[in-house]
């Protein structure tokens, strides 16, 4: 059985500054119609900034459509036609003011395939050295410091919750053969 969607039609529902939402009408697999919600978005990075004594960098930020605080990896957009690994030296910078020695690519994943297209772009970063915070405006956030190991339990007893900073510390954790 072939199991793609074929699309009928696309309308836009709403183009905003961070996300563009669609509706596909499509072609199902059993020969039926269906409709898909999309959320586009341009894609991000995340980045694991690991220091020389193996603590890793977090940003404490709110998230208002969940309500509460969230102890996450430094991320970003992408803004359009950006270097994804450029991005993840301005989300450092920005987030947590310090520049990479060392900046590397350790996967990809798609955020929530089941309804946006967004594509997060996961980076190691060693060899920081301390540059200069520029927060973005509007963006609030403490940085924090906790050694790997620690991140891992963490991650392993659910006190970290967001979804690319778990695969970040796992990738990270691997990578760095912890």
């Amino acid at each position: 059985m072939d199991l793609q969607e074929k699309t009928i039609e696309s309308r836009k529902v709403y183009d905003g500054k961070v996300i563009r939402v669609r509706l596909d009408k499509v072609l199902l697999p059993d020969g039926r119609e269906g409709m898909r919600e999309i959320v586009e978005h341009s894609g991000a990075v995340a980045v694991v900034p690991v220091d020389h004594d193996n603590r890793v960098y977090f940003v404490r930020q709110y998230r208002k459509p969940l309500e509460k605080l969230l102890l996450e990896i430094p991320a970003g957009k992408l803004e359009p036609g950006e270097d994804p690994q450029e991005c993840a030296k301005r989300e450092l910078a920005e987030e947590i003011g310090f520049t990479p020695g060392e900046l590397r690519q350790m996967s990809f994943m798609y955020s929530s395939p089941g309804f946006s297209d967004e594509k997060i772009y996961l980076y190691l970063a060693r060899d920081l050295t301390r540059y200069r915070l520029e927060n973005d405006e509007g963006e609030f956030l403490e940085v924090e410091c906790i050694p790997l190991a620690d991140a891992l339990d963490m991650v392993l007893d659910g006190t970290i919750e967001d979804g690319k900073t778990i695969a970040g510390i796992l990738l990270a954790s691997h990578f760095l053969s912890l």
